[in-house]
């Protein structure tokens, strides 16, 4: 009976909650509502046309691209391997969210952050690069090689800030498995509000905490690229770069992919810095109201960004990721060791 109650929560969690289907339809709203907040933002209507507010147009943009619209296949292309490496980025960001409180069932181990960057941070950008190289061609090497240079300072910039609030936690409250993203979700609210924690290391902590979320919100803005940082695409340069001959169903999962990487990584700070639901419970309503506020503030932080400013050149996003994020956040986890 118990193996057939884990089959039945591995299931459920997997495939209904918070697996495949929450995560798809919570993605494609994320999708909605950047696209919302920033053509709010430069007078534009953005979505508009399917279901209340435009609420379902990134729904309806899916299924078209799936069913309707076709890829244009070359001689050297292969739109197998792009769906394989689609499906190997949507399954590994499905997976993370067993980490998290959210899930029924979770993978709770000490160290288990390891796991997390494993699959939030190397099987993501491995998928965008066999997704891009299955159609090569001379603007999506360049997309792609602009890609890798940004990840080069990106993925440390997003272990780094990640790590400071664990580590804290580890040293403050060593009853706690150490560096484990469930503990740390349930865990980081006492950081904020101070409990066993003397005045001097509290305000220190406060500052920790403030420069190690805005250094993840830059590191998250150049990992899926959106402006400043969507230099991979630069679609009047290089004619969409890694994204050039994405159509049909295979642009379809992209954009599912990246709809979900979004979610994922914003749900990461919400519950890695914020808390997720704290100071409530998940099940009770006004958990869910506080775990839906989180998510909304730090996603419109994310489209006010974009919405904000135009795009880097490669060298100057490389120079703005190291001075304001990669090295705040490195001095940040280095400070928390001796905090």
């Amino acid at each position: 009976m118990e193996i057939a109650t884990m089959i039945g929560y591995a299931l459920l969690s997997l495939f209904i909650f918070p697996g495949l289907a929450a995560l798809s339809a919570i993605s494609l709203f994320t999708e909605w509502f950047v696209r919302k907040s920033v053509a709010r933002m430069q007078n534009r209507m953005g979505p508009a046309y399917v279901g209340p507010i435009g609420l379902l147009q990134p729904f309806a943009d899916f299924f078209k691209l799936l069913l309707v619209k076709r890829y244009v296949e070359q001689r050297y292309s292969s739109p197998l391997l792009a769906v394989m490496g689609a499906a190997i980025g949507i399954g590994a960001l499905t997976v993370t969210l067993l980490l998290f409180p959210i899930s029924p069932l979770r993978l709770i181990a000490s160290y288990d952050v390891i796991i997390f960057i494993y699959l939030t941070i190397l099987w993501p950008f491995l998928s965008l690069i066999i997704i891009s190289l299955a159609w090569p061609n001379p603007f999506v090497i360049a997309g792609v090689s602009r890609a890798i240079a940004l990840a080069i300072v990106t993925e440390p910039t997003l272990v780094a800030s990640i790590l400071v609030p664990m580590n804290i936690i580890a040293r403050k409250y060593s009853q706690l498995p150490p560096y484990s993203v469930y503990y740390t979700s349930i865990a980081v609210s006492r950081l904020w509000t101070g409990i066993n924690i003397d005045m001097g290391s509290y305000i220190i902590t406060l500052i920790l905490l403030a420069i190690s979320i805005i250094a993840s919100i830059i590191a998250i803005q150049s990992k899926v690229m959106l402006k400043p940082f969507d230099i991979p695409e630069a679609e009047q340069e290089l004619i969409a770069g890694f994204a050039t001959e994405f159509s049909g169903p295979v642009y379809a999962f992209f954009r599912l992919f990246h709809d979900m990487e979004i979610t994922v990584l914003v749900l990461a700070i919400v519950y890695i810095f914020l808390g997720g639901p704290a100071p409530f419970n998940h099940l009770s309503v006004e958990g869910i109201l506080t775990l839906l506020a989180k998510y909304i503030v730090v996603l419109f932080i994310v489209s006010l960004i974009r919405g904000a400013f135009g795009r880097f050149r490669i060298d100057q996003a490389i120079n703005k990721i190291i001075k304001y994020a990669l090295i705040p956040s490195v001095i940040a986890l280095i400070i928390s060791f001796v905090i």
